[in-house]
């Protein structure tokens, strides 16, 4: 298989979970705060991360990194990025928050052409054209935007935010993917975001019961199987590829709100679904520069 393809499925299948993760505001509610959300599960994501290294019978310190700053820059930027988004998905319509998260895509590609010198050809702006087309069917389609009211200003500038935050996190995981092996990315992440977040998240803390936090400690599993997904496809193709991928959040996003909160799709998410996928096919064969080409695990 094509590195391009296989890196797009995988970022796919995280973009998937992280859909979920990124709605986990809305499901709460007013029962828990955003950041004690994201508090457990980073919590369950690293117990989860510990379980695997337990398995595989290793050391803590087979997974020691010569780059702990760059790994706590990531894990800051994403924290930061990962609770605008769940701020602004509770706050304001879930397709509205989803279509500003998608900007992360507008940061990214420049990001990658200004920092990593990654080649733009037009094969990729043609399937980044597509993607964005597609999301843009959908958006319009879902009504995004048309009631939007001054109260959702906020929670819009903060969802914006999240996307610059996420984007400058993307650049960070392209170049740390490929310094450490996957294990050691997502150990470092769920690492110091436990720290980043203990305090935050016992100020804001509410009291709920155990049953009530189960669901969203899951969300720790979830959100490393997500994170091990992206960082696998990123080892495999660059920026331009992946980046639009992103844009299938809309399509995910309007799944959930289909099922759980009564959101429901027109026919314009299926042709925008269709469009976004034709970009990904453009972009999936496009082919792989020698630098991008797979690297194996180490």
């Amino acid at each position: 298989m094509n590195s391009n393809a296989e890196a797009m499925i995988w970022v796919v299948l995280g973009t998937a979970l992280f859909s979920l993760i990124f709605a986990s505001g809305k499901f709460g509610g007013d029962s828990m705060s955003v950041l004690q959300i994201q508090f457990l599960r980073y919590i369950s994501g690293f117990a989860t991360l510990l379980c695997v290294v337990a398995c595989k019978r290793d050391s803590l310190r087979v997974y020691r990194s010569s780059r702990p700053v760059s790994h706590a820059m990531r894990a800051a930027f994403g924290v930061s990025g990962g609770f605008a988004l769940i701020y602004s998905s509770a706050a304001m319509p879930i397709v509205d928050a989803t279509a500003l998260g998608l900007l992360y895509v507008v940061f990214i590609i420049p990001l990658a052409v200004l920092v990593l010198k990654e080649t733009v050809t037009k094969q990729h702006m043609l399937g980044i054209t597509l993607s964005f087309a597609g999301a843009g069917f959908i958006m319009i389609s879902r009504g995004a935007f048309t009631q939007f009211e001054p109260a959702y200003l906020v929670p819009a500038g903060i969802a914006v935010l999240g996307a610059a935050l996420l984007a400058i996190e993307g650049l960070m995981i392209r170049v740390l993917s490929h310094a450490d092996r996957p294990l050691t990315v997502l150990l470092y992440v769920n690492g110091f975001g436990i720290l980043f977040l203990a305090l935050p998240a016992i100020l804001t803390w509410k009291e709920a019961s155990l049953s009530a936090m189960a669901p969203f400690l899951l969300l720790g599993p979830i959100a490393v199987a997500a994170q091990y997904c992206v960082v696998r496809g990123y080892r495999l193709a660059s920026l331009a590829i992946v980046g639009p991928v992103d844009y299938a959040w809309l399509v995910f996003a309007a799944v959930i709100g289909f099922l759980f909160f009564n959101e429901i799709p027109t026919t314009g998410v299926l042709a925008g679904a269709a469009i976004i996928a034709i970009g990904g096919v453009v972009l999936a064969v496009i082919k792989p520069e020698p630098e991008t080409a797979r690297t194996e695990d180490r």
